[in-house]
């Protein structure tokens, strides 16, 4: 059975899109043993809807700027989880996703747009943050729009690397094009502390 509150959560959602707009999501904490054993722990604790990024607790949100690789979950073909670490980004409140044009993940996320996130501290395993989000929009190089996914593969090349660009890996036995995932955010889960 649909709640009202999910029907007009799910309202929400759609009004937003239909403008352009970032749609509200919800963050949920889950129960912790930082401070200490806790009724309850592991177990989602607070939720809240929030409409931005801007929302989520510092202690969450450094993780995204942190120079850590992600695992990024998709359903590959056989209907199970792929998981790929990857580099992570953002930008506003839409998490990107930059993948080669010619590998298998390309087409999966295709078939199947939903895809989480997560990033765990690397100082301390029981904090994290994890985003479920389904893509909006997709850009692809040589087309229109296209310099932005070269100039966000540049960005996050210099971020994980230190490298000046150009992003140093494409394959050089092919003309190798980069396709961008622009997703919104559909779900936060966050644990523990740094």
């Amino acid at each position: 059975m649909i709640s009202s509150c999910n029907v007009k959560y799910a309202e929400a959602r759609s009004s937003h899109a239909l403008r352009g707009e970032c749609a509200p999501f919800i963050i949920a904490n889950f129960r912790h043993v930082a401070d200490g054993l806790q009724e309850g722990q592991f177990a989602i604790g607070e939720r809240k809807r929030a409409a931005s990024l801007d929302e989520l607790d510092p202690i969450y949100r450094q993780l995204l700027d942190r120079r850590i690789t992600q695992t990024l979950g998709i359903t590959g073909p056989d209907g199970r989880p792929s998981l790929t670490p990857m580099w992570f980004d953002y930008e506003g409140d839409e998490i990107l996703v930059n993948t080669a044009a010619h590998r298998a993940k390309c087409e999966w996320i295709r078939k199947n747009s939903r895809m989480t996130s997560l990033l765990v501290n690397p100082d301390n395993a029981y904090h994290w943050v994890q985003i479920k989000h389904t893509v909006a929009k997709e850009l692809r190089e040589g087309e229109p729009g296209g310099e932005f996914v070269t100039k966000q593969l540049d960005r996050i090349w210099t971020k994980y690397t230190g490298n000046s660009t150009p992003y140093g890996l494409r394959d050089p036995k092919i003309d190798e094009k980069r396709v961008l995932f622009v997703c919104r955010i559909d779900r936060i889960a966050t644990f523990g502390k740094p």
